[in-house]
């Protein structure tokens, strides 16, 4: 039986950076470190990972303590059953992807790791035709994948990614990240995922913890801190929220799709998912507009009737507020963000109770 809290962290790292957390988060899917550079987010992997040593701290992961102060246990970095991605994938030039692979397996070997696990990784990662290959015929997201192949094949407890996609271009991102969602929804290894891509973050994180100056702000379901915006950790640009759907129809004539969520549906362009999929939705307060009575004669195809459930000053900009809309049909409710100026929430007397329109103007599908 998978644990209920798979990994439970508590210490504070004396010296020039102080790192303070007490955590319990679930033992199965994506937990996201996510916030901006030098909050802590890869120094929290290194200490799961028994590279870096806390002061004070209780490590304690699927049920098994890596680390006790108050009783002087620390388990070496060696004896711990968790795989380590790195930002740059470390594959061995001298040796072809097969090489690299069986020596990860030859370090883990007494850690139960075997042949069956290594063309389980194989095969999940698609990487069956580069095993012949060397490291410099491989593109970036190649070589990655074989990284997180050469990690999963040690049968890990618990799969630690700091960054992985941050050395490659944008191409190269998305090439990986469906692979990504593979390695979430189907290899069954949760994962501690640090980033600080609010794409990333939205599109595999199902558990998010955000970080600041070494401290954990908000922890919880993704799509429920997302909504925290009074924390103005998440960057001006990416606020916004996430929506879990499910693809409805497709209009061929159009290329568009209608995904369903509880509290309304959406057209968007059609990215080839049949209908029954379940599908993310990102929306970008940026993308949505608010019209007191129904817009008439608009091109926004993207209409929602709503109502006002709070507005708030701008944390990022003292002209704009952000309005909080709650949306409610027969599948449930879900609620979207709005950035517009204070001056035209003042016109269109937007108080919490208000009834409005939510104008979408554009929606991201995660999936």
């Amino acid at each position: 039986m998978t644990p209920r809290h798979l990994l439970q962290l508590q210490f504070d790292r004396p010296g020039g950076f102080s790192l303070a957390l007490e955590l319990s988060l679930p033992g199965r899917g994506v937990t996201a470190l996510y916030g901006p550079s030098g909050s802590g987010k890869t120094t929290v992997l290194r200490c799961v990972a028994g590279l870096e040593r806390p002061r004070g701290a209780r490590i304690e992961v699927a049920g098994q303590v890596w680390q006790d102060d108050a009783r002087g246990l620390f388990v070496p970095t060696c004896q711990r059953p968790l795989g380590y991605v790195f930002q740059e994938a470390s594959l061995f030039e001298h040796l072809d992807v097969r090489g690299n692979l069986r020596f990860g397996l030859t370090r883990a070997a007494r850690q139960g790791a075997d042949e069956r696990a290594l063309g389980d990784a194989v095969e999940l990662l698609g990487i069956g035709a580069l095993l012949a290959r060397r490291p410099h015929q491989l593109s970036g997201g190649e070589r990655q994948r074989v990284a997180i192949a050469r990690a999963l094949a040690t049968r890990p407890r618990l799969l630690l990614l700091d960054e992985p996609l941050s050395a490659l271009d944008a191409a190269r991102r998305q090439e990986i990240l469906p692979w990504l969602e593979r390695l979430r929804d189907e290899a069954g290894v949760p994962m501690l995922y640090v980033t600080h891509s609010a794409d990333e973050m939205a599109r595999l994180a199902d558990t998010l913890v955000l970080m600041d100056a070494g401290r954990a702000v908000a922890c919880g379901p993704v799509d429920q801190v997302l909504l925290r915006t009074e924390l103005g950790v998440v960057p001006r640009e990416d606020t916004g929220v996430l929506l879990h759907g499910q693809v409805l129809a497709q209009d061929a004539r159009w290329q568009l799709a209608q995904v369903g969520f509880p509290g309304g549906a959406l057209w968007l362009r059609d990215a080839g998912i049949a209908p029954g999929a379940a599908v993310r939705l990102r929306v970008l307060a940026r993308d949505v507009s608010i019209a007191r009575v129904q817009p008439q004669a608009t091109s926004v195809q993207n209409l929602l009737p709503c109502v006002v459930a709070a507005v708030q000053a701008d944390p990022h900009h003292g002209s704009q507020v952000l309005v909080r809309l709650d949306c409610t049909d027969a599948a449930g409710h879900s609620a979207l963000l709005a950035r517009i100026t204070a001056r035209a929430a003042h016109d269109l007397s937007l108080a919490p109770g208000v009834a409005a329109w939510a104008q979408v103007k554009a929606a991201a599908l995660m999936q």
